[in-house]
């Protein structure tokens, strides 16, 4: 929310040559990074019993006992991740994606090559794989730091650092967005898992104590590569997100017209990809997240699940380039009203009221069935924005 808001209100006060609300937002958002940050920190440490159990972290007492220790230490690093993420498409408004790009691989390839060395030779487990990850936040916040200090086309004042309410929530309106789809998809991930916890336990055989954890442990692996997706998906549309708020500043709606056409096609283009790979190669993807040894239980519901709860990805992908974009446009309130309809009423919504027609089946339709029924109100504002990108109007900031 913070981070793509300023990121959105930065580009259009640059277009529009208001570069004093741009060096006054970006100081404003990092306040309220921190701020909030070491708020969300406490509560999760506070709450941290309460919060497992609602994502299903109950499920035995094994894994009850993982995800606590693994809970502890990624909440102390809340505010190095919440930084680094906040600040990331600030840094692409100013005008630097590669850097912004390279930063953020800094701190997954240093987590990836720590995450091997704490869980085996240093025989760490769970807070291992924790700190590698905790430690790739931190070198991901000290790049963004360094970066505030050399910034190109705005330059951080100490008048950037007080508090302007008015902005704030200039910025924050256009991030909404944001926030309310990551807010809403954890709130539908909850609701998955506790319908998996719950019909798993009526069926003949994940109601069985050897198999109760199938049906998590392999939603959540099809949910890690729906991410690694819907991420490709995000990066094309939110790398438009400061060239398009730029033209829309400046009064160019003909080449934010064209910023809109492009994005769509490659976002179709890599869910269209993504379904072949999961219809076509569903028992090679489980391999690589290691259920080589898994039973044949596990491998006949995996392969059931790639193909079914993914098998809408070119409309899923479309869904969320579309919200993005009008996000762009300055048009917060339209973005934030689809998001929300795909998150709570289709997706929280049908995870909660196909499983009771149709059980663990159910769940793994929601995800269609939600996306499908979003594409069709995508589809409406893709027409309607096209046309008024085609005709002459103000930008948001001089309307």
């Amino acid at each position: 929310m913070i981070g793509d808001g300023c990121c959105a209100f930065v580009s259009i006060c640059l277009g529009a040559k208001q570069n004093d609300n741009a060096h006054r937002s970006i100081g404003n958002a990092i306040l309220l990074c921190v701020v909030s940050s070491v708020i969300l920190t406490a509560i999760y440490l506070i709450f941290q019993n309460p919060i497992l159990t609602l994502f299903g972290g109950r499920v035995n007492a094994e894994t009850f006992a993982h995800s606590k220790q693994y809970f502890l230490w990624i909440s102390l690093g809340i505010p190095f991740y919440m930084f680094g993420q906040a600040m990331n498409p600030i840094i692409r408004s100013d005008g630097s994606p590669q850097f912004a790009m390279l930063s953020t691989l800094a701190g997954a390839a240093v987590n990836i090559i720590l995450d091997p060395v704490f869980i085996f030779p240093c025989k760490m487990g769970m807070m291992g794989a924790a700190l590698a990850t905790v430690i790739g936040q931190i070198l991901t916040a000290a790049l963004a730091v360094w970066y505030l200090l050399h910034m190109k086309a705005v330059r951080l004042q100490k008048s950037s650092f007080v508090w302007n309410g008015r902005l704030i929530k200039k910025f924050l309106s256009l991030g909404i967005c944001s926030f309310l789809s990551q807010i809403s998809l954890v709130a539908a991930m909850a609701a998955i898992n506790n319908m998996l916890r719950k019909h798993g336990a009526a069926d003949p055989v994940f109601g069985l104590a050897q198999y109760a954890q199938i049906p998590m442990a392999v939603v959540g692996i099809v949910m890690k590569f729906f991410q690694i997706v819907i991420s490709i998906s995000v990066g094309l549309a939110a790398g438009c997100i400061p060239i398009v708020g730029y033209n829309i500043g400046a009064g160019r709606k003909d080449r934010a017209k064209e910023l809109f056409t492009k994005p769509l096609i490659a976002q179709a283009s890599v869910g269209a990809v993504a379904l072949l790979i999961v219809e076509i190669f569903p028992k090679q993807l489980i391999g690589i997240f290691g259920a080589a040894n898994e039973s044949v239980y596990y491998t006949q519901f995996a392969v059931k699940s790639f193909r079914i709860y993914l098998c809408m990805m070119i409309f899923a992908c479309v869904n969320k380039g579309t919200f993005i974009y009008l996000q762009s446009l300055g048009k917060a309130l339209t973005s934030t009203a689809l998001s929300m309809v795909r998150e709570i009423v289709f997706g929280v919504g049908f995870a909660l009221l196909l499983p009771v027609f149709f059980g663990l089946d159910g769940v793994l339709y929601s995800m269609p069935v939600s996306d499908v029924l979003t594409f069709f109100i995508s589809a409406a504002m893709i027409a309607l924005n096209y046309r008024e990108l085609s005709q002459g109007g103000k930008s948001p900031l001089r309307a």
